[in-house]
């Protein structure tokens, strides 16, 4: 028995092996029990590498792909937990990628590197059999246009415009192109004449000056002959100047010589002109530091109060200490103002400069998502908000701009347009009419701790939402923007001294750095952007539902809560309490008690919101449906209700709201 003992154990052995070997390999392979390809996931760490990107180093982390879905940003995968997409636009990324950097992406169907600083020569897209769009325009790749895209014959869009690609086009003929430039590089010789690149116009090709024949302007045959003719012209001239200088030694000293004095003579205005220009440079320092030591006493007059805790309020330096040296340092510069537009009885915009803002005392209103807030209070002069912008993508002046004309152009009773803006290299602010009685946020959740809270009735809610649904509309009708506001919340909604609500920091978004606006914007944190990393005017939709929430429940929202406040998920808060049929505790119970004349209004006003809150894009209305629909609430009398305080809470239960419930709850359960 002693003897046969090893026979099993060498059994155990040979299959212990086998077992290890089998989860070596699987682990080597693309394993469905991960839920993704490792092979994929090590080329994308290898693209992270490369790129070295701040953003993309703390955000590609973790498995890339889960449950059909893509954990990292601008990154798409299928059911199999293959790469479809790769999308990087505008991230001002840079780094060579190798030839092979996507061969292993086999399901690889979208590959956008849009505007960057990538380059790369000769990449090999030959396994990407399933490409249907690459656009690697706006960057600095270079060589010969990949000849393997050839091959893809389901190649539907192909952007390389804006790089340094030489040499001739390839000759594409899919069936399937739609999109085709290459405009803007250094490739030569003749278009071919294929079926699919003959489709596309001259703008497709422009840009490159070796490039000719049809559809571009530029006949090849004039080319050739310009080239014939140059080369024996250029041959003489070569053979006569050798010539002519062995005959004319003389001549070709004294030439030389008059090229060394011309030489001398440019360097010497070289020299002059830049001692010149230092000593101008010198001469003007000198006085702006003198401007400077003038403006220091009124600089030093400039004053904010913080808000610390309700009423204890303390006086310290205006706009901060940083404004303060920025304007200092670079020299005092101008406000530029803006048309009157909507400014809901300012008056005039030009009743103040910048020695008058810098002269104010100013009061801290917060923080928020742009940048922080100032009231400016100048004396004799209308009272401003300044708002210190930060996190802007880089831009030039004239962009920056032109960027604020386009936002000024936009009128609206119900937008609060901004009067002034000031443009420096390190110090942008924007001005703003004061508006008397705050945001919408303080309004409704002011106060309620304390007991000191002012009363907001059903009307003034309604009328909020109609003035809010107006401008929103009028927004999305009026601007080519992805997400016309992008930011809409409680915060941003003011009410002057009419309760007239006026949306504020709408299109900021399209200033603000890509990364920046998608870790602060509401309208990414819709569910659209949290699955497909884009966003659309149905996120807009999105927001004015939760906004809607917000008005109707009384209850803070977690995606607009102001840093500090703990918010609640109200889609998924109201949506629970409909399916369990508690309706009734759905409603603040400050506009609850208006039993008869509000009831039917908060039903409607309820169904809008979460006809907005659906989960798919495709199903929300558009936001003109939206603006209509609220215009359609009845507004019964409430003053009867109003003098009843004895209403209990039961009122809200009825069979109205019971049947309303009910029939919404049946409607979540099946989505």
């Amino acid at each position: 028995m002693a003897k046969s003992s090893p026979l099993p154990f060498k059994y155990f052995l040979v299959i212990t092996s086998l077992l290890l070997l089998r989860s070596f390999s699987l682990a080597q392979n693309d394993s469905p029990a991960l839920g993704y390809s490792v092979k994929e996931r090590q080329a994308l760490y290898a693209l992270k590498a490369v790129f070295n990107s701040p953003f993309l180093n703390g955000v590609w982390n973790g498995p890339h792909c889960y449950n059909n879905a893509s954990q990292w940003y601008g990154v798409r995968c299928n059911s199999n937990g293959h790469v479809t997409e790769i999308a990087l636009d505008n991230m001002e990324l840079r780094g060579n990628i190798r030839s092979n950097a996507f061969t292993g992406f086999t399901e690889l169907s979208v590959l956008s590197l849009k505007s960057n600083s990538v380059s790369g020569t000769e990449i090999d897209f030959s396994p990407n059999r399933n490409l249907t769009r690459v656009d690697l325009s706006g960057n600095m790749f270079s060589g010969q246009i990949p000849i393997s895209l050839v091959g893809i014959s389901v190649l539907e869009s192909l952007l390389l415009q804006g790089n340094y690609f030489t040499g001739t086009i390839p000759e594409f003929n899919q069936s399937s192109l739609k999109e085709f430039d290459v405009s803007n590089n250094n490739l030569s010789g003749s278009i071919p004449k294929t079926r699919a690149l003959q489709l596309f116009g001259r703008d497709s090709y422009d840009g490159n000056p070796g490039l000719c024949g049809p559809p571009s302007s530029t006949p090849c045959n004039s080319i050739k002959h310009d080239a014939a003719a140059e080369a024996p012209s250029d041959e003489k001239t070569d053979q006569g100047s050798f010539l002519q200088s062995l005959k004319h030694n003389l001549k070709a000293i004294l030439l030389l010589l008059n090229a060394v004095l011309i030489a001398l003579v440019i360097f010497l205005c070289l020299f002059y002109y830049n001692k010149a220009r230092k000593l101008k440079k010198m001469t003007r320092e000198y006085k702006e530091r003198e401007e400077l030591r003038t403006e220091k006493s009124e600089l030093d007059q400039l004053n904010i109060t913080e808000v610390e805790g309700d009423h204890n309020r303390q006086r310290s330096r205006a706009i901060s200490n940083n404004i303060r040296n920025n304007i200092s340092g670079q020299g005092r510069g101008k406000l530029v103002f803006m048309a009157d537009n909507n400014n809901h009885g300012q008056g005039s915009n030009s009743t103040f400069d910048m020695s008058d803002l810098l002269k104010a005392s100013a009061e801290g209103l917060g923080q928020g998502t742009f940048g922080n807030c100032y009231k400016a209070m100048m004396e004799g002069k209308p009272v401003v908000v300044v708002k210190r912008l930060k996190n802007l993508k880089p831009m030039t002046d004239d962009e920056f701009s032109k960027q604020l004309l386009v936002i000024a152009n936009l009128n609206h009773p119900n937008l609060l347009s901004f009067l002034a803006y000031y443009n420096r290299k390190d110090e942008k602010l924007l001005l703003y009419k004061y508006v008397e009685r705050g945001n919408l946020f303080d309004r409704l959740h002011g106060g309620r701790r304390k007991g000191e809270k002012i009363p907001f009735r059903w009307a003034g809610r309604l009328n909020v939402a109609r003035g809010v649904a107006r401008a929103m509309e009028y927004l999305h009708l009026n601007t080519t923007f992805l997400a016309p506001h992008g930011n809409l919340k409680s915060t941003n909604v003011l009410l002057d001294s009419n309760d007239i609500a006026l949306v504020s920091d709408y299109c900021l978004g399209s200033l603000a750095a890509l990364p920046v606006a998608a870790q602060r914007t509401v309208s990414y944190r819709s569910p659209e952007y949290q699955s497909t990393r884009r966003v659309s005017k149905k996120s807009d939709v999105w927001s004015y539902g939760c906004l809607l929430l917000e008005l109707l429940t009384g209850k803070i929202g977690a995606y607009t809560a102001p840093p500090g406040v703990r918010g609640v998920d109200l889609c998924t808060w109201v949506q629970k309490a409909i399916r369990e049929e508690w309706t009734a505790e759905i409603f603040d119970a400050e506009i609850a008690v208006n039993r008869r004349s509000a009831v039917p209004g908060m039903l409607r006003l309820l169904e809008i919101a979460l006809h907005c809150v659906e989960k798919s894009p495709e199903k929300r209305p558009e936001m003109a449906e939206v603006a209509r629909e609220v215009e359609e609430i009845q507004f019964l009398d409430q003053s009867e209700d109003e003098n009843d305080q004895s209403l209990e809470r039961s009122y809200t239960t009825d069979d109205s709201i019971s049947s309303v419930a009910s029939g919404k709850a049946g409607d979540i359960d099946q989505k």
